[in-house]
């Protein structure tokens, strides 16, 4: 026979009402009580009647996790660190939730129908991971979605991306923003600290928040070194520019570009660490040694980035630790950073990809 609600309010000593409180989560219960009917639960093995609670209850067991391919594991990593804060573990007071992990595949159309089947299921919980589209009607249909969201007790966490302003109200609950620009900034500067001049730069793709965080954090590098565009190596730098995707393949057809527009090239940032090894694998394919003839330099540090040969020089984002916190602020297990916006800050990883141009090594 199924174990019902009084089965546990009995086994608790509680009444069925505030069992159904404690599970619920929708009025407040002494956390002496609450422990003890969550481990009435535990005994009895009781489930929740998801459907009937789904109705009954302003939200059900749903977490939405939104990335823009689930594929590029830089989007792996924060799905998993979500997956595990999210998900049940052992000893769990509040036994965890169900992440359902959305892919986008980086359609801004995907990323709405998304949030709207979501709000359909009452989710929990939303978090949307990686960068923003910077598109203005697009930016106001994702805000009014999460109004709505938010109205009917959804929490909502944004991950790698700037905080979003609803309508009529302020940021979303929680907003993890990833420092690019100084990520960018510094990576930019290693490269000039030794002694290179003409830097190619493999952004991703345009129209995104990322893209254009890390290209203006590269561009400020070179500005403060005296290489803004209003000089004549400023001028050669933005020619040096090259808009591709976040895949090798990019990185590859990027980096004949950047050898056709100047062979002399000694070194390339490019957008992650993915692009580099596309980078990486034209100039072998033509004949060139890295970092012996030119420098090139990653973003993220994915995990493959340090068994590249040579090990590649990148900026940390500190991915897992990231989806972690943002998996316990979207479960209410931590307090939202003041202010609801908190910047996650990057660490330059120099390794052996880069070295100084063969004109100024001793």
């Amino acid at each position: 026979m199924a174990v019902t609600l009084a089965d546990v309010a009995a086994r608790a000593g509680v009444s069925s009402a505030t069992v159904s409180r404690v599970l619920n989560g929708n009025y407040p219960v002494s956390t002496r009580t609450r422990e003890r009917v969550l481990r009435a639960v535990a005994e009895l093995d009781y489930v929740v009647n998801g459907h009937a609670r789904a109705l009954a209850a302003a939200t059900s067991d749903l977490v939405g996790v939104l990335v823009n391919d689930v594929a590029d594991p830089f989007f792996g990593l924060l799905a998993s660190a979500l997956q595990g804060e999210i998900g049940a573990g052992a000893g769990r007071p509040d036994g965890g939730k169900l992440a359902i992990v959305c892919n986008t595949g980086g359609s801004p159309d995907s990323e709405l129908t998304y949030l709207t089947l979501l709000e359909r299921q009452r989710a929990a919980g939303v978090v949307l991971t990686g960068g923003a589209v910077e598109d203005a009607a697009h930016s106001a249909a994702v805000a009014a979605r999460l109004a709505r969201l938010t109205s009917s007790g959804t929490q909502v966490v944004l991950c790698g991306r700037p905080p979003l302003a609803l309508p009529d109200g302020p940021p979303v609950l929680a907003s993890l923003v990833f420092d690019d620009r100084g990520g960018a900034r510094r990576l930019t500067e290693h490269l000039l600290s030794l002694g290179h001049r003409r830097i190619g730069y493999v952004t991703g793709p345009p129209g995104r928040s990322t893209t254009r965080h890390r290209l203006e954090g590269h561009r400020a590098a070179l500005e403060a070194r005296g290489l803004g565009p209003d000089t004549p190596e400023g001028e050669a730098a933005e020619r040096l520019i090259v808009a591709g995707g976040y895949d090798r393949a990019s990185g590859y057809d990027a980096a004949l570009e950047l050898l056709r527009r100047d062979d002399a090239v000694t070194a390339v940032a490019a957008a992650n660490d993915t692009v580099a090894l596309g980078v990486c694998a034209a100039f072998r394919d033509r004949g060139l040694d890295v970092p012996g003839d030119v420098s090139v330099a990653g973003f993220d540090d994915l995990p493959f980035g340090i068994d590249a040969f040579p090990a590649l020089t990148t900026v940390r984002v500190p991915l897992q630790e990231a989806g972690a916190r943002a998996g316990r602020l979207v479960m209410g297990r931590s307090d939202p950073p003041p202010g609801g916006v908190a910047t996650v800050p990057t660490e330059l990883m120099v390794r052996a990809s880069t070295a100084p141009p063969r004109d100024v090594r001793p």
